[in-house]
């Protein structure tokens, strides 16, 4: 987009202050099924966005709050190019519909939507922006909610290194969307070059971990029972010394969410539309609440 992208901008693009062509939704009746869902990295803006399995997983998971933990909209990419089809409208209108219909909405920016951290405190269209957030589950526990990029030597460091990782892993995206559409052709199933080549480099398996270990210490330190963050296109939920840690994953590639049950449980749901594979939390953090 133009390089004086922000917050405001955005809002008067998208025609964020209506909601266009709004639709019935199945969630509009009774209650809610989840008490709380954490999304993240949605990188609304991009090509690699999967924008249409997110509204029909939003649709099937109506909670009391929603999170968005961070670069829900890829404000790097979008200044570099405009890219901003219809799906990722109606995803920016589902939110604002969702929050005008009793949800509370939540929304803790990261890296690639740093310009909303100036307007954290404010709410837009009823979505509140706050620079991060705690959520109390319903069995007592406390957790910090980050998007994780402060825990990032690089971005902290060398952001310029940042944007160039950026725009390698955009072309690997790209070259991973050809390659699955030749995979389709031939009868296979999807496969994830980027995910593969992460598991794969050492180094990277080691950022992922001093990553996971440096945000579980920090919510520890300040006296949370755990944290959820996004922002390494990871999903895990384990115990890192007695630390809770949940990271929601990504809507790029995993199509991950982190959801609360009204009794206070806790899952990792992975959307393949209907069938879903899900991880509760682990047995030892949950004997460790009782």
């Amino acid at each position: 987009m133009r390089a004086a992208f922000d917050a405001t901008g955005f809002w008067q693009a998208t025609g964020a202050g209506a909601d266009h062509g709004a639709t019935f939704d199945a969630e509009d009746s009774g209650p809610p099924r989840y008490r709380a869902v954490f999304i993240s990295d949605l990188h609304l803006g991009t090509p690699g966005c999967q924008a249409e399995p997110l509204l029909d997983f939003l649709k099937a998971h109506p909670s009391q709050t929603l999170y968005l933990v961070g670069d829900i909209v890829d404000g790097w990419q979008l200044r570099r190019r405009w890219f901003w089809p219809q799906a990722h409208n109606d995803v920016v209108q589902k939110l604002l519909r969702r929050a005008r219909k009793g949800c509370k909405v939540v929304f803790v920016p990261g890296n690639h939507d740093e310009f909303a951290r100036g307007f954290a405190g404010h709410h837009f269209g009823g979505i509140e922006v706050r620079e991060e957030a705690v959520h109390t589950t319903a069995d007592g526990r406390r957790l910090w909610v980050v998007h994780g990029d402060h825990f990032d030597a690089v971005i902290q460091c060398a952001k310029w290194l940042a944007y160039l990782g950026d725009n390698a892993y955009e072309l690997t995206l790209r070259l991973n969307r050809h390659l699955n559409s030749l995979r389709a052709r031939m009868g296979l199933p999807y496969w994830s070059l980027s995910a593969y080549l992460k598991h794969k480099v050492k180094k990277a398996l080691n950022y992922v971990t001093a990553f996971e270990q440096a945000v579980a210490a920090e919510a520890r330190k300040r006296g949370y029972q755990g944290v959820v963050c996004g922002h390494i296109h990871r999903a895990e939920m384990r115990e890192i010394d007695g630390t809770l840690y949940c990271n929601d994953g990504d809507w790029v590639e995993s199509l991950t969410a982190l959801v609360e049950h009204h009794d206070g449980r806790l899952e990792l749901v992975q959307w393949h539309g209907a069938h879903q594979h899900r991880q509760r939390v682990p047995a030892a953090a949950e004997s460790a609440t009782v």
